[in-house]
């Protein structure tokens, strides 16, 4: 193999040179440019949201301390006594965790049934009629555009405090996320299967439950089971608001100062989002799985 060398003129060599040192100034000044508008929204949004820098550098010690107050006095001769005195109520903890996973549960449940049903008149591939689609887009759009938090506002002023407004509240909202995940599952499959069942005489749900769902039923439980756990840690919260669950009892230990008990639930929280996350994603991974097989 003969490789050629080519020697510039120096001409040539100057005008390559001019070349690429007016290429380099070109991307220097986009890059400072760029920089400067990043400055200039990182300032109009700090002016904005009234961003003190005084009150946050005088204040930055309150943090650490707070996290310093949650952690318990453990020592290892008494590590027994000290961790009971920790979880001192954990029966009850454990009942209201309970409470949260069945209000993510049947939200979860609810929001995925509603999801199911409204997802094909979603699909552009399956519902011909434009205003059927269009108007299933905008009320998917509304159920996951208003957060859970504020559906749960307005169900305790409905309903009362209770698991009720919790469950209505991620129902909705799993419904919205849901129903497009949904659909975009259902717009991307073959739709080979349909016309020929449709060709055969099958109704529209027959063609759905015949010629669809076993396209689409695997992504289905993999989208509900990543949104169970979503719903997990929604629920956690929406006790703050009064929906039920485990919040509520964080949140009297939060507004009372009971640095510990605050740090017990957390605890909890995370160790049960933590196995929930786990399973659920194993699960999820078996179904993808079982789909590519298929």
């Amino acid at each position: 193999m003969v490789s050629a060398v080519v020697i510039l003129g120096s001409e040539q060599l100057e005008r390559a040179a001019a070349q690429y040192r007016a290429a380099v100034a070109a991307r220097r000044l986009r890059t400072l440019l760029g920089l400067a508008i990043l400055t200039v929204a990182i300032g109009l949004a700090a002016m904005a949201g009234e961003v003190d820098p005084a009150k946050l550098a005088a204040n930055a010690h309150r943090l650490p301390a707070y996290v310093w107050n949650l952690v318990p006095p453990l020592t290892w001769r008494n590590l027994g006594a000290d961790l009971a005195e920790w979880f001192w109520n954990l029966d009850g903890w454990l009942g209201l965790l309970v409470d949260t996973l069945l209000i993510a549960w049947l939200g979860t449940l609810a929001g995925g049934i509603g999801a199911f049903v409204l997802c094909f008149l979603a699909a552009a591939n399956l519902e011909r009629r434009g205003i059927v689609r269009v108007v299933t887009r905008r009320l998917l759009e509304f159920c996951r555009t208003v957060p859970e938090m504020v559906f749960a506002l307005l169900f305790v002023i409905a309903f009362g405090l209770g698991a009720l407004p919790g469950v209505l509240a991620l129902a909705i909202h799993s419904t919205g996320a849901l129903g497009k995940l949904f659909a975009d599952v259902v717009e991307n499959i073959d739709m080979k299967p349909v016309e020929g069942a449709t060709a055969a005489g099958a109704t529209r749900i027959a063609a759905i439950r015949l010629a669809v769902l076993p396209q689409v039923l695997s992504s289905f439980a993999s989208y509900a089971l990543l949104r169970f756990e979503i719903n997990v840690r929604s629920a956690a919260v929406m006790g703050f608001v009064g929906a039920g669950g485990i919040g509520q009892d964080l949140m009297v230990a939060i507004r009372k100062f009971y640095y510990t008990d605050v740090s017990a639930i957390l605890v909890l929280i995370i160790a049960t989002v933590m196995i929930i996350d786990l399973v659920t994603e194993r699960l999820r991974h078996r179904l993808i799985g079982w789909e590519r097989r298929a």
